[in-house]
C-alpha cells in the first residue's frame, strides 16, 4: 500500500522524468520471476539524480518515523535496496545492515553484513516489489536470527495480489512510496503513454503471469 497519496504522485513524475520508467511492448522484459513484462521500472537510476534521490530518503524517513517508530536498525536488500537503506539510515541516525540473496562465497560466507542482534526491531528496504518473494526471503533470513521484522517499506510496487497476499501470509506490514496505478495515471497526464499502449498495459496488469506466453 502507498504511504501518502501527494508523495506517490509527486515521486512517479521525478520517474518519469528522468526516464526509470521503460516501456517495450515488441520485446517485452524478463523479471526474475520468470513472467514477461512491457513495463520496468530501473530505480537504479534514481541514485544518479539528487532531488530524486533526496525525495526518496525524506519520503523513507518519514515514513519510517510514522509507521514504525519502534524501528532500531533499517536493513536494505541486496543490491538496490543497500543504497537507499543506508541513506535512510544515516538520516535517522541508525544502525544499518544488508542481506545478500546467498551467503558471500568466501571470506567469512556470510548472508548478512553488519551487526544484528537478537531481538533488533528491523524495518527492511527494498527497491521494488513484484511478486514479494524475493523481498520475504530477506525477512525470514532476519527473523531466522532472531530479530524482529517489524516492517518492509519500497520505493514501487506493481500492486500485483499475489504480492499482498504473501506478504499478508508472512505476517509482513509494507508500504511504498508509489505504485503502478500512480505512475499509470500521471503518465496519461502528461502524455507519455498513447492509447494503444494503456490498452496493453492494463491487459498485461490484469494478468502478468500469463501475460506474453
Amino acid at each position: 500500500m502507498i504511504y501518502n497519496n501527494d508523495i506517490a504522485k509527486s515521486l512517479a513524475e521525478y520517474l518519469l522524468q528522468i526516464n526509470a520508467i521503460k516501456l517495450n511492448l515488441q520485446t517485452p522484459f524478463t523479471w526474475a520471476s520468470g513472467w514477461k513484462s512491457p513495463i520496468y521500472c530501473d530505480n537504479r537510476l534514481t541514485l544518479s539524480y539528487p532531488l530524486c534521490r533526496n525525495a526518496i530518503k525524506d519520503g523513507f524517513a518519514a515514513l519510517v518515523k510514522d509507521r514504525f517508530p519502534e524501528a532500531q536498525l533499517i536493513a536494505g536488500v541486496a543490491t538496490a535496496g543497500i543504497p537507499h537503506g543506508a541513506l535512510v539510515a544515516d538520516s535517522l541516525q541508525k544502525p544499518f545492515i544488508y542481506v545478500r540473496s546467498a551467503p558471500k562465497a568466501h571470506g567469512l560466507t556470510n548472508k548478512i553484513e553488519g551487526k544484528l542482534e537478537k531481538g533488533d526491531k528491523v524495518v527492511v528496504v527494498e527497491d521494488l516489489i513484484s511478486t514479494g518473494k524475493s523481498s520475504l526471503e530477506v525477512v525470514e533470513a532476519i527473523r531466522a536470527c532472531g530479530a524482529e521484522v517489524v516492517g518492509m517499506i519500497a520505493i514501487f510496487t506493481y500492486g500485483f495480489p499475489v504480492a499482498d497476499e504473501a506478504f499478508k501470509a508472512a505476517d509482513c506490514p509494507y508500504y511504498t512510496l508509489s505504485d503502478y496505478n500512480t505512475l499509470i495515471e500521471v503518465a496519461v497526464e502528461q502524455h507519455k503513454i498513447e492509447a494503444t499502449q494503456l490498452a496493453t498495459l492494463q491487459s498485461w496488469r490484469e494478468n502478468p503471469s500469463a501475460w506474453g506466453v
